[in-house]
């Protein structure tokens, strides 16, 4: 008999900063053995406990550029004046060479670019607070974001609910004990189902 191609999936987490996607992916890195996570490219400096290729590709945006020329992204975009980020080619086809499915933790447009590059066989999740009031309670607690920047993403986030209806799940993340347990079921459902039977919301 033929030896049997691996085909690897996509599931994509994306969610307004505060709204605790990071965690969540996290702990399905830790819950599955065979996802592992895609590391984005940016243009955006590190921050101080960043490393390159572990976190972030960090790259200036002149060889973001001629990334660009030489078509060596799936998708990618400006989130912020100036900023970039995208999804490398080479960093799917090295983690499915590994016989690994892959997770992202992008933002909304990116998310939607990846499901319309790859369709059914990625599943789009977007993780909501269960509240605005709980949203910026979150990123003032941080303490990594001035009064202005809080605004900044709070406007960022009314413009990414309007493409809620977009994603294959919405996770309200109000009880992280919770959103893991859910986050884990809408997972292992998506891996185990057929490429063609879409994972129901």
């Amino acid at each position: 008999m033929p030896k049997e191609t691996f085909k690897g999936k996509v599931v994509v987490f994306t969610a307004p900063s505060g709204a605790g996607k990071t965690t969540i992916v996290r702990h399905i890195l830790k819950s599955f053995e065979n996802i592992a996570f895609s590391v984005s490219a940016t243009t955006r400096p590190p921050r101080n406990y960043e490393q390159d290729a572990l976190h972030y590709y960090f790259l200036t945006k002149e060889a973001f550029e001629q990334k660009i020329s030489d078509s060596a992204f799936i998708e990618y975009e400006e989130v912020y004046e100036g900023v970039f980020y995208g999804t490398l080619k080479s960093e799917l086809e090295r983690l499915w060479a590994d016989k690994k499915h892959v997770i992202f933790d992008i933002d909304v447009q990116g998310a939607l670019n990846i499901k319309k590059h790859f369709g059914n066989q990625a599943f789009t999740i977007f993780v909501a607070p269960p509240s605005m009031e709980v949203l910026k309670q979150r990123l003032s607690d941080r303490g990594t974001d001035d009064g202005a920047s809080i605004e900044k993403r709070v406007a960022k986030f009314n413009k990414e609910m309007k493409f809620l209806d977009k994603f294959d799940y919405k996770l309200v993340n109000d009880n992280l004990d919770v959103a893991f347990k859910e986050a884990e079921d809408v997972v292992r459902q998506f891996l185990t189902t057929n490429n063609d039977e879409p994972t129901q919301k």
